[in-house]
């Protein structure tokens, strides 16, 4: 019994684990592309995950087919034009500006987006009404797993190869990849630093709007979903700031740390260990690997 619990705390672990991994992944693309550490990331989580919310309120009312899939293809679309409208008013001005400032900006736009969905969808917690997703469970090798869950794997692993497959094979993905390796090589060569600017802030917007959907699938919407995002944070580190196999990575490997602290502590520290020991793992991992496994190590000439 024990060993199925184990079993069932480390598989729910890697599936939401992958959720992280894909917020992660438009946290690394923004701080690879210009070095600006986006602190809002928890917001955008909400925004998507509120906006897809009332899509599919309205189009389960008006009995629209298939209304979650469709819910989550229209605030796709919105995402697109959420983040290009982030990065032209409010950080396209910031380009060549000190990287301290655009952090600044970007804790000023976490309290707008937050003060922004208390303004239209309130701090009260809502629901996906009817559910999305069936309240059974299904069991493989005696190993219980939510529908909810599943899908929430699935989901982001098709979102890695349709990102896997942009990045390596598309002229805008490779242009994305080009500014990170080498902003002023890429600028010489005619690459548009605005679009790629606005590219990872557009991908950013979507990665964190199907990961809130679906934190907000399982538990309900609230602000507290924007503060369970910053889970993502030890991910980063993890994985690397620079890196995006180490965000999916670094996704996974929190969400099992996650489900395992939990499954082996809260007996005998009950009570927000399961919280708690994501961020005790990132200050520790630091102190050994402070570029993470896959970042960049910066030399400097002195």
């Amino acid at each position: 019994m024990e060993f199925t619990l184990l079993m069932w705390a480390i598989v729910n672990g890697v599936m939401i684990g992958s959720i992280y991994g894909l917020i992660a992944l438009g946290w690394v693309l923004i701080y690879k592309c210009s070095s600006v550490l986006n602190l809002a990331m928890g917001e955008l989580t909400l925004i998507g995950a509120y906006l897809c919310l009332s899509i599919y309120t309205y189009l389960v009312e008006v009995s629209f087919p298939f209304p979650f899939v469709s819910a989550l293809i229209l605030t796709l679309l919105a995402s697109i034009i959420m983040g290009v409208l982030t990065e032209r008013i409010f950080l396209d001005r910031l380009i060549g500006e000190p990287i301290l400032t655009v952090i600044m900006v970007t804790v000023g736009l976490m309290f707008v987006f937050r003060g922004i969905v208390g303004l239209v969808w309130s701090t009260d917690t809502r629901i996906f009404d009817p559910p999305v997703f069936s309240m059974e469970y299904f069991e493989i090798g005696g190993v219980i797993i939510e529908h909810v869950y599943l899908w929430s794997f699935l989901a982001a692993m098709s979102l890695w190869v349709i990102f896997y497959v942009f990045f390596k094979y598309t002229s805008w993905g490779l242009s994305m990849q080009a500014t990170a390796d080498d902003e002023m090589a890429a600028l010489s060569l005619g690459i548009s630093a605005r679009f790629v600017y606005s590219a990872a802030w557009v991908i950013a917007f979507m990665t964190a709007a199907v990961g809130g959907t679906f934190l907000g699938a399982k538990n309900g919407l609230n602000i507290s979903v924007g503060e369970l995002s910053l889970l993502v944070l030890p991910a980063v580190v993890l994985g690397g700031l620079n890196s995006i196999p180490g965000a999916i990575v670094g996704g996974i490997t929190i969400g099992v740390l996650q489900e395992l602290s939990g499954f082996l502590l809260d007996p005998y520290f009950p009570g927000g260990v399961k919280d708690t020991a994501p961020y005790v793992f990132m200050i520790i991992f630091l102190l050994f690997k402070p570029y993470g496994l896959w970042g960049w190590v910066r030399i400097e000439r002195v």
